[in-house]
Order: C-alpha cells, then sequence, then structure tokens
C-alpha cells in the first residue's frame, strides 16, 4: 500500500451515559469489499448493527476497538477519557494510516493527519464503520454488566440518564460502574450518604435510548 492515502474513520460510543466505559473504534476498509448500509447505519435496529459489525470485521482491511475505563472518566473527565480511546483504537490497528477521519469536532492528537468532521457518521463509511464497532462492542459490555448489577436496566437503556436509569439510581444509589464524576450519580450517591471522591463534576441530561 505504499503511496497510497490509508484511510481510517475513528468514532466513539458511549460519551454521555452515566454508567459504563467509553468506547472507540478505528475502521480501514477494503474498497474491493464493500459492505452495504453503512450510510444508514445511524438508523439500523441493534441486531441489524451486529450483522453489520461482524461484516465489518471480516472485510476491512484493518480495525481496532479500546476504550477508556470508570475510572479513567472520573480521574481524567470524560473528554479526556474519550479521546484517550480513540488515541487508543487508532494505535492499535495493524494498518498505519496516513489520514484519520474523525466524527464530530473534538478529535485527537494522532501520529497521522486528523480531519475532524461533523456528522461523518452519515457522511462518510469508514467513520460509520467505526461507530458500529464501537457501539455494539459497548452495548455487549453494558449488557453484561446487567447480569452483574441487576436493577438498573443496563442491557435496555446502556446506561444513559433515562428516567428509568434515573429512577433506579435514586432507588438503589450508584454501582461501582457508575461514573461518580457526573451530576446525577453524585446526587443519588449524597442520597445514600456516601461521599464521592473529588474531581471535576458533569452535567448530564436525559438522553433518548439508543438503538
Amino acid at each position: 500500500m505504499g503511496g497510497m492515502e490509508i484511510v481510517c474513520g475513528v468514532d466513539e460510543a458511549g460519551r454521555g451515559p452515566l454508567a459504563g466505559p467509553v468506547f472507540a473504534a478505528a475502521v480501514i476498509l477494503n474498497p474491493a469489499r464493500r459492505i452495504r448500509g453503512l450510510a444508514v447505519a445511524l438508523g439500523l435496529t441493534g441486531n441489524i448493527k451486529k450483522t453489520l459489525a461482524q461484516r465489518i470485521r471480516e472485510r476491512a482491511i484493518a480495525f481496532s476497538i479500546a476504550h477508556a475505563t470508570v475510572e479513567e472518566i472520573d480521574r481524567l473527565n470524560i473528554r479526556q477519557a474519550n479521546l484517550a480511546a480513540m488515541r487508543r483504537a487508532v494505535e492499535g490497528l495493524g494498518v498505519r494510516p496516513t489520514l484519520a477521519l474523525v466524527d464530530g469536532n473534538d478529535p485527537p492528537a494522532l501520529a497521522c493527519r486528523v480531519e475532524a468532521i461533523i456528522g461523518g457518521d452519515a457522511r462518510h463509511a469508514a467513520i460509520s464503520a467505526a461507530s458500529i464497532l464501537a457501539k455494539v462492542a459497548r452495548d455487549a459490555v453494558m449488557t453484561a454488566l446487567e447480569e452483574a448489577h441487576p436493577g438498573y436496566g443496563f442491557a435496555a437503556h446502556k446506561g444513559y440518564s433515562v428516567k428509568a436509569h434515573l429512577d433506579a439510581l435514586q432507588r438503589l444509589g450508584p454501582c461501582p460502574h457508575h461514573r461518580m464524576s457526573f451530576a446525577p450519580v453524585r446526587a443519588a450517591a449524597a442520597m445514600f450518604g456516601w461521599t464521592p471522591p473529588p474531581g471535576p463534576l458533569f452535567d448530564a441530561t436525559p438522553e433518548a435510548e439508543a438503538a
């Protein structure tokens, strides 16, 4: 691939939730093995995204999935943890990209050229593929957390601040996988007489459940 532009798409999943890690993925697509459906991935159901994720894994030239832990989110802040996850994803690629197309307007510093694209997951197939891999990987983790910590509804809302999750926080208090640096979690901890560790405080408003 010498002399050719090697483009990877980069996107994250889980920046806004109250619980769980933030995931990121980087994907270098193979133009000779196209994948139908990437351009409309934002409107697809979870099962179809799982099918597309498997096709991406099989047909991409290279892909990498990484994450930043809840502890990192609380210690660094969600922005820095998100950037760290994206850097790890790109650094984990088996093929070195020359250009990274990153969804949004806040890209990480990388060893290659970087272009931030607002709404990129709907405009560039490689970013859409990265979005799918990150989302499917994170959803699997949150579904597993439902079994370890029943009652919060992690399998349904994936940690987002929907009413059912906020109600569960007030009823049960935070679990070890909640982000203590997020205001609703700190408020719930205070109701139970817990003292959250010092650190930055972030607001979070209710978000619609992701597909």
